[in-house]
């Protein structure tokens, strides 16, 4: 009956592996957003690509991310991230976007949850 303890550090031990990518540092309150400090992280980056990408497939658009312009995270279950960026369309014309990538490092698991142009 010790697995349920063991199976919860594993899934605390993989959300501060993934707070950690992003240059945060996740605190006592699970479930609270928290600024991420460094938005040219890789992962961070990597994680601005893969919303994208998603989007693009999923609304058959064609988005090319520019910049980060804001981000936080959020522990629950994994990692939430939810990014505001810029990104240019086909067309031609920069938008902000905000997007929120649901991730479970340890799992090699994402999903994009949320996109939507960011409102003036």
């Amino acid at each position: 009956m010790r697995v349920f303890p063991l199976f919860l550090s594993s899934l605390l031990v993989a959300a501060v592996v993934s707070a950690s990518a992003a240059n945060v540092r996740p605190s006592q309150d699970v479930g609270d957003w928290k600024p991420i400090k460094n938005l040219r992280d890789p992962h961070v980056l990597e994680i601005a690509r893969f919303a994208v990408a998603e989007h693009n497939k999923e609304a058959d658009v064609v988005l090319k991310l520019g910049r980060v312009v804001r981000g936080e995270i959020q522990v629950a279950s994994g990692i939430n991230y939810r990014l505001v960026f810029q990104a240019a369309r086909a067309r031609g014309g920069d938008d902000e976007y905000v997007a929120v990538v649901w991730e479970k490092s340890w799992q090699n698991f994402r999903r994009l949850t949320s996109f939507r142009p960011l409102e003036p």
